[in-house]
């Protein structure tokens, strides 16, 4: 449920902090007032795309917050745990600055629209004044049976399903058709991979050899610094170990003599003992280093050999090893082109596979058809459309499609007697607005959604049926939060709770200013509906009457 809703210059709204209620609650006010413009801001706070014309003159940013509970062991809850976000509510914020750059968060952490729309899904679901004529398109009809089957993962599941099927089919249709050149492409991949192979790079080898040949190759060098350092420590003439260590000794008695002596004796010997052990290491290391020319010249050829091969492929001679892979790869692929056999055993089983997912669909589709379709046909019933009917029909499909085995097409008739044809053939604009309201009321009941938002929906419609309307949005205010935006007293009047929408100018700027509506106050709003800016005392009790108060 939608708890709380702050916007902050947007459009014609400098502030708003609104708390709202549960049950059915409606939103009224004269035309232009800025009454949609709260469904618009929810909107982008559940990750509608944005640009710079919604934030208020003027102004730096516009900023959207909306707030739901978290239902404990809910999707929602599920969904928020999964994307590393806090549960203890469920706080979307939209900022949009005037270049029209945007950024999303969720409880605090930052979020991308497509997070937003995703836990959309669990909020709240919006229906515009325009959503019926969106139900004359076959696919979103399809969308719709779909969405109250709770079939959409499924619907993706077949969608991707028929994607690896023709990428199967064309894979044996382009094996069958360029035959000569796919033999010429396997014969030079084959030929690189057996040189690869052959090769035998492997990356810790190839380091290990580049730091021998490093080493022999400066053999001559390392001996004679070696040896040079040997020498003027204890093999040369002028050798300084035997007269420091004679020197060492000389103090070490002088300290009998004077104990000031003892650090400089003491930090003497310690030097002293490094210099007899870097003399020892450089006898160990001259012992171990070896002139091996022949095993210079083997590492040469083999440093040799893995650049050229390196330069060939235009790689890195660290890249070698995902090159082969790369090249074994395609082969393969190419190997399977070469066998039609296995190319159409592939096909067929991608077949299978989504015809075999698209059946689950189908079964779906037309149990949940037949639901809806019954449904839709009682609403229209109290949407005085007496005698009218509304089927779902699907068509199959032999080939299959990206969306299943069938089509699915809305059909109706408008009065008894008349022959169901397509929706948008036959339905005049106020019967269109009825049945897509009939769709949209129905539909919703199988929606996860907690908060449903009906904006100006009611549009075409008036006297009785609008009273219909009003107390189907009424009853399905008891299992859920519903809003709607209406223009409709007969809608507004069987609201659990009303606000007001009013726009004022104030210093040269137009804002716009919600108030929650009293009983008192709720009376006059439905007069003012009602009888327009003349309000006389029939009016003010023919609105109590509607509001039950009289």
């Amino acid at each position: 449920m939608l708890l709380r809703l702050i916007i902050r210059d947007f459009v014609i709204v400098d502030r708003l902090e609104l708390e709202f209620g549960a049950g059915f609650g409606a939103l009224t006010g004269e035309t232009g007032a800025g009454k949609s413009i709260l469904v618009d801001a929810l909107s982008l706070a559940l990750g509608e795309r944005a640009d710079a014309t919604v934030v208020r003159n003027g102004t730096e940013r516009a900023e959207i917050s909306a707030e739901f509970d978290v239902a404990p062991g809910s999707a929602l809850e599920a969904w928020l745990q999964a994307n590393d976000y806090d549960t203890d509510a469920c706080l979307l914020r939209r900022v949009i600055d005037a270049a029209g750059r945007s950024r999303g968060y969720v409880n605090g952490a930052a979020a991308t629209l497509g997070q937003l729309r995703e836990v959309a899904d669990f909020l709240a679901d919006i229906h515009g004044q325009n959503a019926h004529h969106s139900l004359l398109r076959s696919d979103a009809q399809r969308d719709l049976l779909d969405t109250h089957a709770g079939a959409q993962a499924l619907a993706r599941d077949v969608a991707a399903a028929y994607g690896a099927w023709r990428a199967a089919r064309e894979a044996r249709q382009a094996a069958e058709k360029d035959v000569e050149a796919t033999v010429r492409e396997r014969e030079l991949l084959e030929w690189q991979v057996k040189e690869l192979v052959a090769l035998g790079f492997d990356a810790a080898e190839w380091q290990e050899t580049e730091q021998e040949q490093r080493r022999l190759g400066n053999a001559n060098a390392l001996l004679e610094g070696a040896s040079a350092a040997l020498a003027a420590l204890e093999e040369g003439e002028a050798a300084s170990l035997p007269l420091l260590q004679h020197a060492g000794a000389r103090l070490t008695e002088l300290t009998g003599f004077d104990p000031a002596l003892g650090d400089a004796a003491q930090l003497f010997e310690t030097a002293l003992i490094q210099l007899e052990e870097s003399a020892l290491a450089l006898r160990r290391y001259q012992d171990r280093l070896e002139l091996d020319p022949a095993r210079l010249n083997e590492l040469d050829s083999r440093i040799d050999a893995v650049t050229q091969m390196a330069r060939k492929h235009r790689v890195a001679p660290e890249e070698l090893p995902d090159l082969l892979q790369g090249l074994q790869a395609r082969l393969a692929e190419l190997t399977l082109r070469a066998d039609p056999a296995a190319l159409a055993e592939r096909e067929a089983m991608a077949e299978a596979a989504f015809r075999q997912v698209a059946k689950q669909l189908s079964a779906l589709r037309t149990k949940t058809a037949k639901a809806l379709s019954k449904a839709v046909t009682a609403g229209m019933q109290e949407l005085a459309m007496a005698g009218g009917r509304f089927e779902i029909a699907l068509e199959s499909l032999p080939e299959g499609a990206s969306s299943g085995l069938e089509s699915v097409e809305f059909l109706v008739s408008a009065n008894a007697g008349q022959p169901l044809r397509a929706l948008a053939k036959v339905a005049s604009g106020g019967e269109l607005s009825r049945i897509g309201l009939a769709l949209q009321v129905i539909a919703s009941q199988a929606n996860p959604a907690g908060t449903l938002i009906f904006d100006e929906v009611d549009v075409g419609i008036g006297g009785r049926v609008a009273e219909i309307v009003g107390r189907m949005l009424r009853e399905l205010g008891k299992s859920r939060q519903v809003l709607c935006v209406t223009h409709l007293p007969q809608v507004a009047a069987q609201a659990d709770w009303q606000w007001s929408i009013a726009k004022q100018t104030r210093d040269g700027a137009t804002t716009s200013s919600v108030n929650v509506l009293d009983s008192e106050a709720r009376v006059g709003e439905i007069a003012r509906m009602l009888g327009g800016e003349k309000i006389t005392e029939t009016t003010r009790r023919h609105a109590a009457e509607m509001l039950g108060l009289s």
